[in-house]
């Protein structure tokens, strides 16, 4: 049996924020589509980072900014974390692990394919190795 990859457990056709788009545009659009994560994509649709649900709560309310007045580009922090359509499970393992993260965006190429999320991945990899993820993501 072949390997289990990006590819085989991402949710396809990830929908990205724009850049210049506010909170609040991104808040509604986590809503309608049911997720708590969106790429934001920035100049030729190229992904510039990942905001969540907690970052609006945390980055914008928490702080009393005006969502509608916050611009998703401020909130994408360096280099988005990604991984590849054809790596398997292990290196999205690693990936996550490493960089303290629950979500995924999916690269073909240079083509944001989907999104990888930590309940894809424990469903792909065996009991043990799933547990040690989740515990390497709930720790500090």
């Amino acid at each position: 049996m072949p390997a289990t990859k990006a590819r085989d457990i991402m949710t396809a056709g990830a929908e990205c924020v724009q850049a210049h788009d506010n909170a609040l545009d991104a808040a509604r659009k986590m809503t309608d589509l049911g997720v708590g994560a969106l790429p934001i994509c920035g100049v030729n649709n190229r992904l510039v980072g990942v905001v969540t649900d907690r970052d609006i709560v945390v980055s914008v309310l928490g702080k009393g900014l005006d969502p509608a007045e916050v611009e998703m580009g401020t909130l994408a922090q360096g280099e988005a974390v990604t991984i590849g359509a054809d790596d398997g499970a292990d290196e999205i393992f690693s990936t996550m692990t490493r960089h303290k993260v629950r979500r995924l965006p999916v690269i073909d190429g240079t083509d944001l394919v989907g999104m990888v999320a930590l309940a894809d991945v424990a469903r792909a990899l065996d009991a043990p190795t799933s547990g040690r993820l989740i515990e390497a993501l709930s720790t500090d």
